[in-house]
């Protein structure tokens, strides 16, 4: 008999590809203005400097192929970015060992309410309310890297309703993935099961319902994704 108080909701995990096993997730970490050209359409800086990370909670993956249209927004806008799964962490860890503990990779979707991000912005307030809501982290299966290789480059692309939005190469990341993960590990205990999304490309845009994302990253296949 369980001496919880209230008993606890599963664990989110989402789908391992080629397997019937499932990857539990601890914490997803998401890195901002990964790439030069998305950083100047927000209006920033393109050039290298530390770089920052927020965080989504993991409950808000989905798997379902399904994102529902979020409440008190009107300006959702979809952003794609290849997910970093951890096997193991810990603290400081060395960027020559940084790869040593990634699991896989898969696609993912950082879903955005731009406009109450900017009103956050201007406020000098944190983006929880943007960007950590409910359903806010369409993704699809994990890769293990035994399997697709340490992905530096290749293709990444959004089409919305058959239109092409976003379009780059994992090559333009400014923080690469060994970066992210040892800069990360200096403010951070890294942990299995934790996930970074690693940045999107520029052409982020609004949806409205009944839209259909098709979201690829070259090497991980594709994920579709319907606004509902």
């Amino acid at each position: 008999m369980s001496d919880l108080v209230i008993e606890l909701p599963p664990a989110p995990t989402l789908e391992v590809a080629g397997t019937n096993k499932r990857f539990g997730v601890r914490r997803i970490y998401c890195i901002g203005r990964n790439y030069a050209a998305h950083a100047i359409e927000m209006g920033h800086n393109p050039d290298r400097e530390d770089p920052f990370f927020f965080q989504k909670n993991p409950n808000n993956l989905d798997s379902s192929g399904e994102f529902p249209y979020p409440p008190r927004s009107s300006d959702v806008h979809h952003e794609i970015e290849m997910a970093v799964a951890l096997h193991s962490g810990g603290s400081n860890i060395p960027l020559a060992s940084a790869l040593d503990h990634v699991f896989g990779y898969g696609i993912a979707l950082d879903m955005t309410r731009r406009d109450l991000q900017a009103e956050q912005k201007k406020a000098g307030r944190p983006w929880e309310i943007a960007k950590a809501f409910e359903r806010s982290a369409p993704c699809g299966p994990i890769h293990p890297a035994s399997s697709v290789g340490h992905l530096d480059s290749g293709r990444v692309l959004l089409e919305v309703n058959g239109q092409r939005r976003q379009e780059g190469d994992l090559n333009q990341m400014i923080w690469k993935v060994p970066e992210m993960i040892s800069y990360l590990s200096d403010y951070f205990e890294l942990a299995a099961g934790d996930i970074i999304l690693s940045g999107t490309p520029s052409g982020v845009a609004a949806v409205e319902r009944g839209d259909v994302m098709k979201a690829e990253i070259e090497g991980l296949g594709s994920l579709s994704v319907s606004v509902v």
